[in-house]
Formats: structure tokens, C-alpha cells, sequence
């Protein structure tokens, strides 16, 4: 799933390209991810593009003051195209394709634009045309932007503080810190060096000031690393970036014990023992209740 680094480089990477042309077109293929009828996709038709944004994990593309606002979820991407011009119409079906955008073409007749693509069989990614981004449901309830200047280590004292939850589900919820997902939680927490387990109301103003630094430093290093990249190379960064997200198995860069993994909510998640727990393995809660 595209989390807050990548998002904030597509959408640098769409002010970079997409900014100051015009729309040619919008195609809908999956109709289930358009979320919003009025104003209608076809009213992005000739406006220019004047902006590209991020709210979370949402994308906003501004349309002279209607927004094209989409959110990829877990199997989503944004496939850019040089050129449109002749690419096949787009038919309902059983492919990747969800979206495609077409821009005005170039003077050498180059039509680019950008498609949105969602593997997998779930399909959850989302598509709306609004004048307002709060009034999109996801965008209304997010929390606060880890890398939005007010966001300070007492912004995430008072978020934590009064808090029961572990501190791994804490980082991933939307309405809590927007952005964070599954990867980043894992990798802010061993910079924190911190257990995904701990209770987050349980920590102390010097552990919240470590995780705060993290927080921070982990997002600010993954923008850093994906700036300049185009689209298609975001993913392949992304994971090269990783240090223990998605590496099970294999040697924690920092003391060299073994990245371990238990399942998590709806997913799992990777920790190093050394780092994090002291050394001990955390149960896995969900095989546990199996095997019983």
C-alpha cells in the first residue's frame, strides 16, 4: 500500500508533469471506485491542472478549483504515460485498470497523461470529483500530518497519552496520525526501538520524544529518497529503503539479530528482538487462538 512517502512523491512528481495542462478527459473502467456523481467526471474536461497535493494518503489533483481526489488503497498505483495518444479505449473488464486521465496533447502530439491501476481482488481503491476535499469521508476524519509543521513532539504526547492501544495499531490509524501505514509503522518503531506491542499510554515523555524523532526523521529520509524518481521507480525504492518491513528472515542492519514477523489486525508485522523487545520473540497471538 502507497503510504505518506510515496504519495507525497506522486504528487510531486504530478506537479512536475501534470501542472499547467489541460484535462482531454477522464475514463472511468472500474465503476465501483468512483465514490462521488455531482459534479460528474465529465466536468474535468478542459480545465487546467494548477495544483497537486496529499492529504494523507489521498491524492488531490486541482482542476481550476474542482478536485480529482483518489486514494489507491492497498493495491493501487499511478501509472504515468508519456503518451495516450494511441492507447486503446478503455473497456470494462477484468484488468488492472481503474482510471485512466488523458491530458491535452503536446505540440509534438504526444498525448501523456496517467492511468491508475489496482491488482488483487479486493478493489478498494477510490475515485472523487468534488469541489471541497473535506466534504471526501476519509479526508474529514484524518488525524494530524506527521510532517506538517505543527505537528510537535506535544502534538503526539496528547495523542498517546490517553490511549490503550498498542502503539503499532496507534501509528496505523487513520483518524489518529495520517499517513502511516503498515511498513512505516514497522520501521518507525525499530528507529524507536520500541516494541509494536507496548501500550501506548505507557510511555514515558522520553520515549515519546524518541518516537516523536522517528516519526519524523523515518518519513523525512523516505520523501528524500523518492524525490526526483519517476513514478514506475517509486516501488522498487520504497522497499530498498526498508530495514525490516518485509524482510523476515533476514539480518537486522543494526545488531544483526534475525528480523522476525507475527501476524498483526488484518496483516503482520516485522520486528527485530535485539532491537525492540529485548530479545524476546513476541507471541503470535493470532496462531496462538488457532491452535487452541
Amino acid at each position: 500500500m502507497p503510504e505518506l512517502p510515496e504519495v507525497e512523491s506522486l504528487a510531486e512528481f504530478l506537479r512536475e508533469h501534470a501542472v499547467g495542462r489541460a484535462i482531454a478527459g477522464v475514463d472511468v473502467v472500474a465503476f465501483q471506485a468512483l465514490k462521488t456523481v455531482d459534479p460528474p467526471v465529465t466536468a474535468l474536461g478542459g480545465l487546467i491542472v494548477t495544483g497537486a497535493g496529499r492529504y494523507g494518503k489521498f491524492l488531490d489533483l486541482d482542476c481550476d478549483g474542482l478536485h480529482l481526489i483518489f486514494h489507491l488503497a492497498r493495491g493501487g498505483w499511478l501509472r504515468w504515460r508519456d503518451d495516450l495518444s494511441g492507447a486503446r479505449p478503455v473497456r470494462p473488464g477484468k484488468g488492472p485498470l481503474a482510471v485512466r486521465v488523458r491530458l491535452t496533447p503536446d505540440d509534438d502530439g504526444r498525448a501523456p497523461g496517467f492511468e491508475l491501476t489496482e491488482a488483487g481482488t479486493q478493489k478498494r481503491l477510490a475515485v472523487y470529483v468534488t469541489e471541497d476535499p473535506a466534504s471526501v469521508p476519509g479526508i474529514a476524519a484524518l488525524g494530524p500530518d506527521p510532517l506538517a509543521p505543527d505537528f510537535t513532539a506535544d502534538t503526539l504526547k496528547g495523542i498517546v497519552g490517553g490511549s490503550r492501544a498498542q502503539i503499532k495499531g496507534l501509528l496505523r490509524d487513520q483518524k489518529v496520525i495520517a499517513g502511516i501505514g503498515n511498513a512505516y509503522s514497522d520501521e518507525v518503531l525499530h528507529v524507536a526501538r520500541m516494541s509494536p506491542f507496548k501500550i501506548a499510554s505507557s510511555l514515558t515523555d522520553a520515549q515519546v520524544a524518541d518516537l516523536y524523532e522517528a516519526i519524523v526523521t523515518t518519513l523525512r529520509d523516505a520523501v528524500a529518497r523518492s524525490r526526483g524518481l519517476a513514478a514506475k521507480d517509486l516501488k522498487t525504492e520504497k522497499k530498498s529503503g526498508l530495514r525490516v518491513h518485509g524482510r523476515t528472515g533476514q539480518k537486522c542492519e543494526v545488531c544483526g539479530d534475525t528480523i522476525r514477523e507475527v501476524s498483526f489486525a488484518d496483516s503482520s508485522l516485522q520486528y527485530c528482538p535485539t532491537c525492540q523487545t529485548g530479545g524476546k520473540p513476541l507471541a503470535d497471538r493470532r496462531l496462538s487462538r488457532l491452535l487452541k
